[in-house]
């Protein structure tokens, strides 16, 4: 349900991802007054506290841009809100920031959803570091997963690509499995002559280990040069992706439905042929009415556009915001 504020009420819109945050001050009838950039937000390494700080710093900008000092509702789209407990905690934490008296916190991933369509309708599934999946209905249904790593049943994504190339590529230079020629392009990505020679580095910590992500491009590489280990990893990939939706679509009730399926993220947004084409004919064959596309525009104008649909404001509104990011500003 929406606020029915008037046209001169404001949205703080945020989205906060692992590397960067975007957040926008918008009025009901969809102009936008301010944009801001700050860093990454971390509540599990930096804690809650030391998270919303930083993301105070952009949020401040934005408010002195647009000369306010608060505003009607925050819509906040954040990583590593993966359950809704923590949804909920990072609500009141933000409530008693003051930067507005209305407060909704959600999962980043509906902020690329929100994005992609042009009503609250659809499911995305999102590989960037890691993968997830959200599905949302304009009655206010959802599906998700809990998508917090291998405990609950997860696979893929940037860090599980990397992994899952070193272990097969690892087992192929010392025997103990099949050849693959991820056991040469991958040690040369870092200028290294073997395998051994990674994970060496890698376990002293002399190459970083948030530099691990660089090496799920170098799987795609080798999987498009046609080496089958890694094709079969990427084809897994593709089968995860295609579970994941069909799943959300299930619960949802809209498997049966004309629907749309927003595929978003590095990894799904990189334009690889072998992975782009398995999931779409995966698709196909599970989900034949789901209208397959791929999701470019930033992951703020989503929330935003949550803001706005609170609000209740009309498809105005939404389509004056749209055209904001559409135009390519920040």
């Amino acid at each position: 349900m929406g606020l029915t504020a008037p046209e001169t009420a404001r949205v703080l819109a945020v989205d906060a991802g692992n590397s960067k945050t975007d957040v926008a001050v918008v009025t009901a009838a969809g102009e936008v007054l301010a944009t801001a950039r700050g860093g990454g937000f971390r509540p599990p390494v930096v804690g809650v506290a030391a998270a919303l700080d930083a993301l105070a710093e952009p949020v401040a900008r934005a408010f002195a841009d647009a000369g306010v000092t608060s505003v009607d509702h925050v819509s906040a789209c954040l990583a590593n809100a993966d359950l809704p407990v923590e949804e909920e905690q990072l609500a009141t934490a933000l409530r008693a920031r003051g930067w507005g008296p209305a407060v909704e916190v959600r999962n980043d991933t509906f902020a690329i959803l929100r994005a992609g369509v042009s009503e609250p309708r659809g499911v995305a599934v999102v590989c960037g570091a890691g993968i997830n999946c959200v599905g949302m209905r304009p009655d206010g249904r959802t599906a998700r997963f809990p998508a917090i790593g291998r405990i609950s049943g997860d696979w893929g994504g940037g860090w599980g690509l990397a992994e899952e190339a070193l272990w097969h590529a690892a087992r192929a230079e010392d025997g103990r499995g099949g050849p693959t020629a991820l056991s040469r392009t991958l040690p040369a990505h870092f200028g290294l002559p073997s395998m051994y020679a990674l994970i060496e580095a890698l376990h002293l910590e002399h190459i970083g280990h948030d530099r691990r992500h660089e090496l799920a491009p170098v799987l795609f590489a080798t999987a498009a040069g046609g080496d089958g280990r890694a094709r079969a990893i990427v084809t897994r990939l593709a089968e995860e992706v295609t579970v994941m939706a069909t799943v959300a679509l299930t619960r949802l009730d809209l498997l049966e439905e004309e629907t749309p399926v927003l595929l978003g993220g590095g990894v799904l947004t990189a334009g690889h042929a072998q992975l782009d084409d398995t999931v779409r004919e995966l698709l196909a064959a599970r989900a034949p009415k789901a209208d397959v596309r791929v999701v470019t525009a930033s992951p703020v104008l989503g929330a935003v556009l949550l803001g706005l649909d609170r609000l209740g404001a009309g498809t105005g509104a939404q389509e004056r915001a749209r055209g904001h990011w559409e135009t390519g500003r920040p």
